[in-house]
Protein backbone atom coordinates (compact mmCIF):
# COMPACT_ATOMS: atom_id res chain seq x y z
CA UNK A 1 0.00 0.00 0.00
CA UNK A 2 1.26 3.45 -0.91
CA UNK A 3 1.35 5.51 2.31
CA UNK A 4 0.59 8.63 0.26
CA UNK A 5 -2.96 7.32 -0.28
CA UNK A 6 -3.66 7.33 3.48
CA UNK A 7 -5.78 10.15 4.98
CA UNK A 8 -3.41 13.08 5.48
CA UNK A 9 -0.15 13.10 7.41
CA UNK A 10 0.22 9.84 9.34
CA UNK A 11 2.85 7.92 11.24
CA UNK A 12 3.07 4.16 11.50
CA UNK A 13 3.06 3.00 15.11
CA UNK A 14 3.07 -0.78 14.54
CA UNK A 15 4.10 -2.60 11.37
CA UNK A 16 2.24 -5.62 9.98
CA UNK A 17 5.04 -7.84 11.36
CA UNK A 18 4.58 -6.40 14.86
CA UNK A 19 0.81 -6.91 14.69
CA UNK A 20 1.23 -10.48 13.45
CA UNK A 21 3.67 -11.25 16.30
CA UNK A 22 1.22 -9.79 18.85
CA UNK A 23 -1.66 -11.88 17.46
CA UNK A 24 0.45 -15.05 17.63
CA UNK A 25 1.48 -14.23 21.21
CA UNK A 26 -2.13 -13.67 22.29
CA UNK A 27 -3.16 -16.96 20.63
CA UNK A 28 -0.35 -18.85 22.40
CA UNK A 29 -1.46 -17.49 25.78
CA UNK A 30 -5.12 -18.33 25.10
CA UNK A 31 -4.13 -21.84 23.95
CA UNK A 32 -2.13 -22.40 27.12
CA UNK A 33 -4.97 -21.21 29.34
CA UNK A 34 -7.76 -23.12 27.59
CA UNK A 35 -6.02 -26.29 26.39
CA UNK A 36 -7.53 -28.45 29.14
CA UNK A 37 -10.95 -26.79 29.02
CA UNK A 38 -11.73 -26.71 25.31
CA UNK A 39 -12.18 -30.45 24.63
CA UNK A 40 -14.77 -30.60 27.43
CA UNK A 41 -16.59 -27.34 26.73
CA UNK A 42 -15.81 -25.45 23.52
CA UNK A 43 -15.49 -21.73 24.35
CA UNK A 44 -17.67 -19.16 22.63
CA UNK A 45 -15.51 -16.56 20.87
CA UNK A 46 -17.39 -13.29 20.41
CA UNK A 47 -16.09 -10.72 17.93
CA UNK A 48 -16.95 -7.15 18.95
CA UNK A 49 -17.98 -5.49 15.69
CA UNK A 50 -16.98 -3.69 13.71
CA UNK A 51 -13.43 -2.95 14.74
CA UNK A 52 -12.41 -6.44 15.90
CA UNK A 53 -13.34 -8.21 12.67
CA UNK A 54 -9.76 -8.13 11.33
CA UNK A 55 -8.18 -9.13 14.66
CA UNK A 56 -10.68 -11.97 15.09
CA UNK A 57 -9.96 -13.25 11.59
CA UNK A 58 -6.23 -13.20 12.28
CA UNK A 59 -6.59 -14.84 15.73
CA UNK A 60 -8.92 -17.76 14.98
CA UNK A 61 -6.53 -19.85 12.83
CA UNK A 62 -4.01 -19.83 15.69
CA UNK A 63 -6.43 -21.14 18.33
CA UNK A 64 -5.77 -24.86 18.70
CA UNK A 65 -9.07 -26.07 20.13
CA UNK A 66 -12.68 -26.41 19.01
CA UNK A 67 -14.70 -23.25 19.52
CA UNK A 68 -17.93 -21.57 18.53
CA UNK A 69 -17.91 -18.14 16.92
CA UNK A 70 -20.44 -15.37 17.44
CA UNK A 71 -20.48 -11.60 17.30
CA UNK A 72 -22.02 -8.58 18.92
CA UNK A 73 -22.25 -4.98 17.87
CA UNK A 74 -22.52 -2.31 20.51
CA UNK A 75 -21.37 1.29 20.19
CA UNK A 76 -21.23 4.49 22.17
CA UNK A 77 -20.05 6.53 19.19
CA UNK A 78 -21.79 5.77 15.90
CA UNK A 79 -20.55 8.65 13.75
CA UNK A 80 -19.98 11.01 16.72
CA UNK A 81 -16.60 11.89 18.17
CA UNK A 82 -17.74 11.71 21.80
CA UNK A 83 -19.17 8.58 23.43
CA UNK A 84 -22.72 8.52 24.73
CA UNK A 85 -25.04 5.78 25.93
CA UNK A 86 -24.26 2.24 24.83
CA UNK A 87 -26.46 1.30 21.87
CA UNK A 88 -26.87 -2.40 21.04
CA UNK A 89 -27.07 -3.07 17.33
CA UNK A 90 -26.72 -6.86 17.58
CA UNK A 91 -26.46 -9.13 20.60
CA UNK A 92 -24.86 -12.58 20.49
CA UNK A 93 -27.12 -15.21 18.92
CA UNK A 94 -25.84 -18.04 21.13
CA UNK A 95 -26.79 -18.45 24.76
CA UNK A 96 -24.00 -17.39 27.10
CA UNK A 97 -25.35 -19.35 30.06
CA UNK A 98 -22.66 -21.54 31.63
CA UNK A 99 -20.26 -20.80 28.75
CA UNK A 100 -16.66 -19.69 28.74
CA UNK A 101 -16.76 -16.56 26.61
CA UNK A 102 -13.75 -14.98 24.92
CA UNK A 103 -14.50 -11.41 23.89
CA UNK A 104 -12.26 -10.21 21.05
CA UNK A 105 -11.98 -6.43 20.66
CA UNK A 106 -9.79 -4.13 18.59
CA UNK A 107 -8.82 -1.38 21.05
CA UNK A 108 -9.08 -0.50 24.71
CA UNK A 109 -9.56 3.26 24.73
CA UNK A 110 -11.75 4.68 27.50
CA UNK A 111 -12.96 1.16 28.33
CA UNK A 112 -16.59 2.09 28.94
CA UNK A 113 -18.01 0.04 26.06
CA UNK A 114 -15.90 -3.04 26.80
CA UNK A 115 -16.73 -2.81 30.52
CA UNK A 116 -20.46 -2.77 29.72
CA UNK A 117 -20.11 -5.68 27.27
CA UNK A 118 -18.28 -7.74 29.90
CA UNK A 119 -21.03 -6.96 32.43
CA UNK A 120 -23.66 -8.01 29.88
CA UNK A 121 -21.94 -11.37 29.35
CA UNK A 122 -21.80 -12.03 33.09
CA UNK A 123 -25.46 -11.00 33.45
CA UNK A 124 -26.36 -13.47 30.68
CA UNK A 125 -24.84 -16.27 32.77
CA UNK A 126 -21.37 -16.78 31.26
CA UNK A 127 -19.34 -18.98 33.59
CA UNK A 128 -16.17 -17.10 32.67
CA UNK A 129 -15.54 -13.98 30.58
CA UNK A 130 -12.07 -13.64 29.08
CA UNK A 131 -11.08 -10.65 26.99
CA UNK A 132 -8.49 -10.33 24.21
CA UNK A 133 -7.67 -6.86 22.90
CA UNK A 134 -5.25 -6.12 20.09
CA UNK A 135 -4.45 -2.47 20.96
CA UNK A 136 -4.18 -0.76 24.34
CA UNK A 137 -4.31 3.03 24.19
CA UNK A 138 -2.08 4.18 27.04
CA UNK A 139 -4.18 6.80 28.79
CA UNK A 140 -5.90 7.48 32.11
CA UNK A 141 -9.21 5.68 32.53
CA UNK A 142 -12.06 6.36 34.93
CA UNK A 143 -12.68 2.64 35.48
CA UNK A 144 -10.70 -0.56 35.55
CA UNK A 145 -11.43 -2.93 32.67
CA UNK A 146 -9.97 -6.42 33.06
CA UNK A 147 -8.19 -7.60 29.92
CA UNK A 148 -6.73 -11.11 29.97
CA UNK A 149 -4.80 -10.93 26.70
CA UNK A 150 -3.38 -7.61 25.53
CA UNK A 151 -1.47 -7.08 22.30
CA UNK A 152 0.26 -3.78 21.60
CA UNK A 153 0.36 -0.37 23.25
CA UNK A 154 -0.21 2.91 21.43
CA UNK A 155 0.02 6.47 22.75
CA UNK A 156 -3.11 8.49 23.46
CA UNK A 157 -3.61 9.56 19.83
CA UNK A 158 -6.14 8.74 17.14
CA UNK A 159 -5.18 5.42 15.53
CA UNK A 160 -6.52 3.36 12.64
CA UNK A 161 -5.77 0.21 10.67
CA UNK A 162 -6.24 -3.51 11.35
CA UNK A 163 -9.97 -3.02 11.83
CA UNK A 164 -9.94 0.44 13.40
CA UNK A 165 -11.34 3.13 11.13
CA UNK A 166 -10.56 6.69 10.14
CA UNK A 167 -13.82 8.46 9.25
CA UNK A 168 -15.34 5.08 8.39
CA UNK A 169 -12.45 4.15 6.09
CA UNK A 170 -9.02 2.47 6.26
CA UNK A 171 -9.96 -0.48 8.50
CA UNK A 172 -7.87 -2.39 5.94
CA UNK A 173 -4.70 -0.31 6.43
CA UNK A 174 -1.72 -2.69 6.81
CA UNK A 175 -0.32 -1.37 10.05
CA UNK A 176 -1.46 0.67 13.01
CA UNK A 177 -1.24 4.31 12.04
CA UNK A 178 -1.62 7.56 13.97
CA UNK A 179 -3.05 10.73 12.52
CA UNK A 180 -0.90 13.77 13.15
CA UNK A 181 -2.20 16.49 15.47
CA UNK A 182 -4.82 18.78 13.97
CA UNK A 183 -6.22 16.22 11.54
CA UNK A 184 -9.99 15.81 11.81
CA UNK A 185 -11.29 12.25 12.08
CA UNK A 186 -14.18 10.30 13.51
CA UNK A 187 -13.69 8.13 16.59
CA UNK A 188 -12.75 4.46 16.15
CA UNK A 189 -15.75 2.15 16.55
Amino acid sequence: MDKSTLPGPVSIIHSPAAVDAAVRDIAARINADLAALAPVEPPLVICVLTGAIVFTGMLLPHLAFPLELDYLHATRYGSATVGGELRWIARPRNSLKDRVVILVDDILDEGVTLHQIQAHCRAEGASRVLTAVLINKVRPRSLTVPVDYMGLNVPDVYVFGYGMDCSGLWRNAPGVFALHEGISAEVNT
